[in-house]
């Protein structure tokens, strides 16, 4: 039974990246052609529209487009206004409808509305989502997941299953003067586990831990994430009872991380770096550059499944600036916006140092399939 998906599994390395590269140039024509105009995109133009040509004052106004249906809300009733916005939104290509709604007022005690609570003009608690989108192909990024991966490392190959368990839960969201944008403060765990599935009892080998503090920015297409997190890694006891059982090392840290991102018709950059501020081994090199490149496709190819994928590199001081690899592709289902449980079918590669705790001195490499859901 296990046979063909091994085989499956000893594609090698470079068919992932040649595959991901093929796919990602099939995937250019149609973002600029065939596409409708994603909702960020409807939502910039929109607020253009409004501020730029009509002169609406941008605090005058909520506005939020969801699947291609952009909902204005408005302060105060204004038959005037509504009119003017139908007739100069009407031409946008991809805008499949405009509603209108009005903000409910608050009483001053003398009867009329005062307009917008401040509640609603300042910010919301428990906001669904972040600011800083998910990272696609970070294989540290919290999130839910399982992978079957052809591991390799040190001269052994066995087959590797990762199951991770993570979550980034949004605690306050200060919103800025456009639909989307703010500030966000959140709180992230996660767990991750590896297991031998070459062995008898599908060994667990080992176990990493975090908890963080993501603080994250969006204005337009730019967002920052800064974070405050700690890791730590623990040997699985099966592991460690093995013929051969590994030298313990006790890591676990706590760094600190700034990204920044730009997002482009489905495209996007990012960079930034870590620094480790309190370490075990301490005679860890505290320095780590981050950076990447992912597509987020909105037409559906398969299954109503849109294309997806991304490549992510770090480079770490620990290992002179050697450059770690990972790259992700494949198919994603659910609501594309920011904020919407999904879930993705993709192909993994990796090949670098090992980015799970305990053996991060051993270079490896591996390649499979994982399943994901999250945001």
């Amino acid at each position: 039974m296990m046979l063909p998906i091994v085989s499956c599994f000893r594609v090698g390395g470079c068919l992932f990246a040649a595959s991901f590269w093929l796919l990602l140039f099939l995937a250019i024509p149609s973002a600029a052609t065939a596409e409708a105009p994603g909702d960020g995109f409807l939502t910039g133009y929109i607020a253009s529209v409004l501020e730029r040509d009509l002169n609406w004052n941008r605090d005058s106004y909520g506005l939020r487009v969801v699947g291609g249906v952009a909902t204005i809300t408005l302060f105060r009733e204004d038959p005037v206004r509504r009119e003017a916005a139908q007739q100069a939104l009407r031409v946008i290509d991809g805008l499949q409808d405009v509603a209108f709604a009005l903000a409910p007022a608050e009483n001053d005690g003398s009867g009329a509305g005062t307009g917008i609570t401040e509640q609603r003009i300042k910010g919301k608690a428990f906001p669904s989502g972040d600011l800083f989108r998910p990272l696609l192909a970070d294989p540290k990024q919290p999130q839910f997941f399982a992978s079957i991966d052809r591991f390799k490392s040190l001269g052994v190959q066995y087959t590797m299953a990762e199951a991770g368990f993570g979550e980034t839960f949004g605690m306050y969201r200060w919103f800025g003067h456009r639909e989307g944008d703010g500030l966000q403060l959140s709180v992230e765990a996660s767990l991750v586990a590896l297991f031998n599935m070459s062995t008898p009892s599908y060994s667990l080998i080992n176990a990493d831990y975090s908890i963080g503090i993501p603080l994250t920015f969006r204005s337009g297409n730019h967002s920052i994430r800064f974070r405050l997190y700690h890791q730590s890694s623990h040997l699985g006891d099966e592991y460690l009872l093995s013929a051969n059982p590994p030298n313990r090392i006790n890591l676990s840290f706590e760094a600190i991380e700034l990204l920044y991102s730009f997002e482009w018709r489905g495209w996007r950059g990012y960079a930034g770096g870590e620094y480790l501020i309190n370490k075990d081994p301490a005679d860890l090199k505290p320095g780590m550059a981050h950076w990447g490149i992912e597509y987020r496709g909105t037409r559906p190819l398969l299954w109503k499944g849109r294309l997806v994928g991304g490549v992510d590199w770090k480079s770490y001081e620990e290992h002179a600036w050697a450059t770690d690899t990972s790259v992700k592709v494949g198919l994603e289902f659910g609501r594309p916006n920011p904020g919407q449980r999904r879930l993705r079918l993709m192909a993994e590669w990796y090949r670098g140092y090992d980015p799970r705790g305990q053996f991060y001195m051993n270079r490896v490499e591996y390649y499979g399939l994982n399943i994901s859901l999250g945001f």
